[in-house]
């Protein structure tokens, strides 16, 4: 299990941004919404692979990358279920299932389950959490970097960001 330090939207998995203000990063999604369930479809039960993600702020003149990170935290365990980074700082939306086609540049980390891409939560109880920030450079890591040192990267280079969280899967 991976523990570095805290930072809110990846709480036991990613360490504090050294930023000294962290702008707000507005998420939603034509699927998703704050609060209510996760659909099936996007869960081990369904086919969907990634929701859309739609995400806006003020304008960040030196945000330099967007990173996607996606935990889980159910009753029987907390997991990192996908890490997308090195996303154009242009890129305002992911569409469905991006994890399989992402945009052109961007990575993916190792999630806990040690496979790279969407790994798509399971347990119909706990809190599932789709958190976008924007970056002020890169995310330079060596291609078999651990999850770990990618979060830790996401989190220094913080600028901006936000969270939606679904609750429960229906």
């Amino acid at each position: 299990m991976v523990a570095v330090l805290t930072l809110p939207g990846c709480a036991n998995f990613i360490g504090r941004s050294q930023a000294k203000e962290i702008a707000q990063v507005n998420v939603s999604s034509p699927e998703l919404r704050e609060g209510k369930p996760l659909p099936r479809e996007y869960s081990c039960g369904g086919t969907q692979g990634s929701p859309p993600l739609r995400w806006s702020s003020e304008p960040l003149p030196n945000a330099k990358s967007i990173a996607i990170v996606v935990d889980s935290h159910t009753p029987q365990e907390s997991a990192v279920n996908w890490v997308m980074y090195n996303i154009p700082a242009t890129t305002t939306e992911l569409g469905p299932n991006a994890a399989a086609e992402h945009p052109q540049g961007a990575s993916q980390a190792k999630g806990t389950s040690g496979k790279a891409g969407y790994q798509p939560p399971c347990g119909d109880k706990g809190s599932f959490r789709f958190t976008v920030y924007e970056l002020s450079d890169m995310v330079t890591v060596g291609k078999d970097a651990l999850l770990s040192d990618v979060l830790k990267k996401i989190a220094d280079l913080t600028i901006a960001r936000g969270r939606l969280t679904a609750v429960n899967i229906e």
